[in-house]
Order: C-alpha cells, then sequence, then structure tokens
C-alpha cells in the first residue's frame, strides 16, 4: 500500500501575503511613530502659543506718578524680565514633552513588534532607582532651578544673598546660579544648596542716614535745615529719579552721652540707597555748618603720661 505524499503545498488559508504582512504590524509602527510626531508638533504648538501670550501681556497695575513708574521696572516686572522667563520655561516645557511622547511612542512600538516589555520595565526600574540615589543632589538642584524660574526669586543683574555669597547676578541656570560679590570673586552655587535668598533689586529700597549733633544744639533748628535739605534734594536731576518720594525726617533717633542723632528715611529705587545716603549726609554737613548747628563734642586726647 503506498503511503500518500504530503501535500507541498501551502493552504491558501493560512498563507499571508506581502501586503497583509505591511498592513499588520509594520503600519501599525509607522502610525505611532506619525501620531508621536503630530501630538509633539501640537504640543510645541500650544507651548509656543502660551508662552506668546506670556510676552505679550501687559501688567494691569496702573502707573501712579513717579513711583508707580519706578516699581514697574524695579519689581521685575518689566517686559525684558518676562520675556526671558517666558521664554525658559517654554524650553523646558518643549524638551519635556519630547521627551514623553517620543519615550511612550518608542514604548508602544516596541509592544507592537512583540519585544517583551516587562523584563526591560524592570531593568529600567532598578537602573532608575539606583541612578535616583546617586543623583539625588543634581535632581534636587533641577527641581529648585525650576521653581524660581517660576517665581522669578531673581535674575541676572539682581542683586542676592543667598548665605553663602553675596553679589550680582551673572548666570542663572537650571541647576546653578553664578554670582559675582563685591571683591570680584564668581560664586558658583548650586540651587538646591539655597535655603534662603535675600534679593536686593526688587521693589524698592530704604536708606537709613543718621546726622549726628551736639547735645546742646537746637533739635528744632537742626530738623528744620535738614527738612530743607531734602526738599532740595527731591528736587534736583538726578536724584529725584533714584528717590521714590521724597526722604523723611524721622526726628531723633537717640539720645548718647553729649550726641544727639538724628535719622533721614530715604525710599529708593534698589540698590541706589548708598549713593542718596551719601549725598544726603555731604549736604546735611553743610547745610548745618551754615546755620551754626555744630557737631558733638569729641573728647580731649590725652597724651599718655611719659616716665
Amino acid at each position: 500500500m503506498m503511503e500518500r505524499m504530503p501535500d507541498l503545498h501551502l493552504d491558501s488559508k493560512t498563507s499571508t501575503s506581502p501586503w497583509e504582512w505591511f498592513v499588520g504590524t509594520p503600519l501599525m509602527v509607522v502610525c505611532i511613530i506619525i501620531g508621536a510626531v503630530a501630538l509633539r508638533w501640537l504640543v510645541h504648538r500650544a507651548i509656543r502659543r502660551v508662552v506668546r501670550l506670556m510676552e505679550d501681556r501687559t501688567h494691569e497695575r496702573p502707573e501712579t506718578g513717579r513711583a508707580g513708574r519706578v516699581l514697574r521696572q524695579a519689581t521685575g516686572l518689566d517686559s525684558e524680565r518676562r520675556i526671558q522667563r517666558a521664554a525658559t520655561m517654554g524650553s523646558l516645557l518643549r524638551s519635556v514633552t519630547t521627551i514623553l511622547i517620543f519615550g511612550i511612542a518608542a514604548l508602544t512600538a516596541m509592544g507592537a513588534l512583540g519585544v517583551p516589555l516587562a523584563p526591560l520595565l524592570a531593568s529600567a526600574g532598578v537602573g532608575g532607582v539606583a541612578i535616583g540615589f546617586g543623583s539625588q543632589s543634581l535632581v534636587k538642584d533641577f527641581l529648585s532651578g525650576i521653581f524660581m524660574i517660576l517665581e522669578d526669586q531673581y535674575g541676572v543683574g539682581d542683586v542676592i544673598d543667598t548665605g553663602e555669597a553675596i553679589g550680582t547676578v551673572e548666570e542663572v541656570t537650571l541647576r546653578i546660579t553664578r554670582v559675582r560679590d563685591g571683591s570680584g570673586v564668581v560664586w558658583y552655587v548650586r540651587n538646591g544648596a539655597i535655603a534662603r535668598v535675600g534679593n536686593q533689586s526688587q521693589g524698592w529700597a530704604v536708606g537709613l542716614i543718621d546726622i549726628p549733633i551736639g547735645y546742646d544744639e537746637s533739635v528744632e533748628h537742626a530738623l528744620q535745615v535738614l527738612r530743607d535739605v531734602v526738599k532740595a534734594i527731591d528736587s534736583e536731576s538726578p536724584w529725584n529719579d533714584k528717590l521714590l518720594e521724597e526722604p523723611t525726617v524721622a526726628g531723633v533717633e537717640s539720645v548718647t552721652g553729649g550726641v544727639v542723632t538724628l535719622r533721614i528715611t530715604a525710599k529708593c529705587l534698589p540698590n541706589e540707597q548708598y549713593a542718596v545716603g551719601r549725598e544726603i549726609r555731604e549736604r546735611a554737613k553743610l547745610a548745618l555748618d551754615a546755620a551754626g548747628v555744630k557737631g558733638p563734642q569729641l573728647p580731649p586726647y590725652l597724651t599718655p603720661p611719659t616716665t
């Protein structure tokens, strides 16, 4: 009895043509890539529109005279500062969304190709934990930098006190802040290491000017002389552009021994209180001398006895 030879022809029901194979998994992968690219384009377009709105947005606070005009420039609400902050956040958001979209698309495509994702994700999870423990300070620096930029705590050109260094900000990144102090030393401060920061360039500053006079001098007469001095300096250029309002003669600050200290307060632009204070002291000295108001008496100089 002759054995029946096996049929060498493929069953037409189980055969797969090249077109049928192409419209399966490869087409799905192509669609995933196209969808990721399209989604990235849409998200980036939305981010750019939001950034443009932030750049074009005008501050709603009305200008109220000289103080209002100066405060708008001094509090970091000017257009240049706002544009810089918006551009930085837009760049960060675009980078994060690109990584997320293409990362999810890559995992989806690998799943469609039959690549086992469970071992890969497990390995990535273990590696991520190890990297996370090793880069805690780096992650902390980046997160602190993001919140610092969002909250506009300081920017390039501001004079800040970070606790470790006091000086002018020269560069701000997501990881470090570069500060140059008064001696010219450049400090590189990690954003995550800044526990508190004092910004001397936002809003306004107050200069405290103490003028000592003799105990026997007329306090009221001296105060009137100082009032004339601050009134004159507030009406002259360039000091009227540095002052937010006319300096105030507060009165007697202290009486110690043979010295009566009179205090003047001057509300100025940030970092201008030093120049304004020097000018007021110089004019006050000249005006008090012209009015006959003497300063405190110096103790007599005693020469040491010779042996």
